[in-house]
């Protein structure tokens, strides 16, 4: 619970406050079966109306004032409890926001959803209950026994005993439900995970007409989920008529016992009623304390989730030094890089070349040839285990994070685009960027054209992921957002594929003259697009093998050249 100590300590006043509270409220319903005692011992017994009345309005008094602290109470315990969850939601993305691409790797984004929003309530539950129960019960059953005690010691014999055996039969619950209650929100993980990758693919499914197999995933997904929380409730199913059991036994057994006791004159009626009455006071905090204990688990089995998020591997820093990128200059030396939760291969090895600002550089080669993880090296996604990555002669593990990504623009392989206005779309590369800049930024990724056919032109609004648009408008409006960034490297990671040739060729000239001053990685799968490039770096298997021009690689490069000849025809090869 030591993540929990940020929040505590920035509550810690009104907790303190809704604690003192349920202290003075719980003191309050201590009295009750006292005075009750002394208005049958001392008033109804004796046939005093009068004494009746006054004890009977000094009740009603404390009653009353145990009503204003707990109304106090249960305000203080909301608002504490749901500040602390914002909070705590709040950290949690923020923390998942400056994720590394290795725990992203490793926590599926439907188990983040999960975590965000069923385990933080669990967790804000537990502080509700916390301020509300934790507190009361313990205090009402510990209140109770001392005074049940006072009240008679033959009877509290009975009472200890019963209270013996439901404490044990809460630990062994606690016990036995702390396994399955991790398990339940192991499989709401896989829940959410199942509907969120049919939401995805969606279109997908409906072309290949899946919809059973996506029904029976749901199904077997929710099957196991109703199973496992089953099997978590078969645990209070079990010990919590147990409990109940024990106490209406001990309960029996006092009221047996006390009317022996009163035959012999060794306690008065007063006296066994109230005794009652601590008993079922008892018998409610037991039950509060069981549920509590409950929700713990659950909380606990929470926690660990949300620890497992909180202590991630967060993104690269770099140096605090911001030192100021002007030039492209980009080189690999001797890189090898392989997935740190892949296969254990290389995805990239011993890579060395060079380009210099103002070139345009194509990267081409066979599927899994490592073209994308090229791209996501220059972002520093992820770390090299050998062989450095430099930027005008600095290694990019010495620049801040911030610096070299915002010098570095990615139009990416899938164009991701979010809800909201194309024009915000586009600015979302530059929040800077003039009305002038994102026009110029559309015309030369070709965009200008078909935004302008629609109706409300930049203002038209796009549905989640651009679901409105084609897929070759989509990657235009994503080169344009890339381009309005105005860094001074530009990555398109094959963002040209759902584009005809002669639109992909307006795009590349577009591009080559909005950055003229600037370096180009094109990552493509297409010769006809990396021949118009200055150099092309053709890999194979994670492998540089080749490195040159067009001619030069048609005449050296064995890989190239089966790419040039499968796509264009080796009678052309001039």
């Amino acid at each position: 619970m030591e993540i929990y100590k940020q929040y505590i300590k920035k509550y810690k006043f009104l907790f303190l406050l809704a604690v003192s509270c349920v202290f003075f409220e719980a003191v309050c319903d201590l009295l009750q079966p006292t005075m009750m005692a002394r208005i049958i011992d001392q008033g109804v017994r004796n046939g005093q109306m009068d004494v009746v009345v006054r004890l009977g309005l000094v009740m009603l008094c404390i009653t009353l004032c145990g009503a204003f602290f707990a109304v106090v109470r249960n305000i203080l315990a909301s608002r504490v409890s749901q500040s602390f969850g914002k909070d705590l939601r709040a950290d949690v993305f923020s923390k998942i926001i400056h994720f590394s691409e290795i725990s992203v790797d490793r926590i599926e984004s439907g188990s983040l959803i999960t975590r965000m929003t069923n385990d933080t309530s669990q967790v804000t539950q537990f502080i509700n209950g916390l301020m509300r129960i934790f507190f009361k019960a313990p205090v009402t059953c510990l209140g109770s026994i001392i005074l049940a005690v006072m009240l008679s010691f033959h009877l509290s014999i009975i009472l200890f005993i019963a209270v013996l055996i439901v404490s044990s039969f809460i630990i062994i619950s606690m016990k036995m439900s702390y396994i399955r209650f991790a398990r339940v929100q192991a499989v709401i993980d896989k829940v959410n995970t199942v509907v969120q990758e049919y939401l995805m693919g969606i279109r997908l499914v409906k072309a290949f007409g899946r919809y059973e197999d996506e029904k029976d995933k749901f199904e077997n997904a929710n099957s196991e989920l109703s199973h496992r929380t089953v099997s978590s409730q078969l645990v209070i199913a079990y010990f919590s008529p147990l409990m109940s059991m024990t106490v209406s036994l001990g309960m029996a057994l006092i009221l047996y016992t006390g009317s022996i006791l009163f035959q012999s004159r060794q306690i008065e009626v007063g006296r066994v009623a109230a005794f009652m009455s601590y008993m079922v006071q008892i018998l409610v905090s037991l039950i509060m304390i069981t549920n509590i204990f409950n929700v713990f688990v659950r909380t606990k089995a929470s926690t660990g989730r949300i620890r497992e998020v909180i202590d991630s591997e967060e993104d690269f820093t770099g140096s605090d030094q911001r030192i100021k990128i002007e030039r492209g200059d980009l080189e690999f030396k001797g890189v090898t890089f392989a997935y740190p939760n892949g296969s254990g291969m290389a995805a990239l090895h011993n890579l060395s070349f060079r380009i210099n600002q103002g070139e345009t550089l194509a990267v081409i080669g066979p599927t899994g040839s490592g073209k994308s993880t090229f791209a996501w090296l220059c972002l520093r996604f992820y770390d090299v285990q050998k062989g450095t990555i430099s930027i005008n002669g600095k290694d990019i593990k010495t620049i801040d994070i911030g610096v070299l990504r915002e010098n570095i623009s990615l139009a990416p392989q899938k164009s991701m685009l979010f809800t909201g206005t194309i024009l915000e779309n586009i600015s979302w590369g530059n929040p800077n960027a003039s009305f002038n800049d994102i026009i110029q930024a559309s015309q030369a990724a070709q965009a200008e054209e078909f935004i302008q056919k629609m109706p409300d032109q930049y203002d038209s609004i796009l549905g989640q992921g651009g679901v409105n648009l084609s897929g070759g408008q989509k990657q235009r409006i994503s080169i344009a957002r890339a381009l309005v960034k105005n860094a001074a490297i530009f990555i398109v990671d094959d963002c040209t594929s759902a584009l005809d040739a002669v639109t992909e060729a307006k795009v590349r000239r577009g591009l080559k003259t909005a950055c003229e001053q600037r370096t180009i990685i094109m990552i493509t799968q297409r010769v006809g697009t990396a021949m118009s490039a200055d150099k092309i770096l053709v890999l194979d298997n994670g492998e540089k093998v080749g490195f040159g021009s067009h001619q030069e690689l048609l005449a050296s490069c064995k890989t190239y050249r089966e790419i040039y000849d499968s796509q264009i025809g080796g009678g052309l090869k001039r």
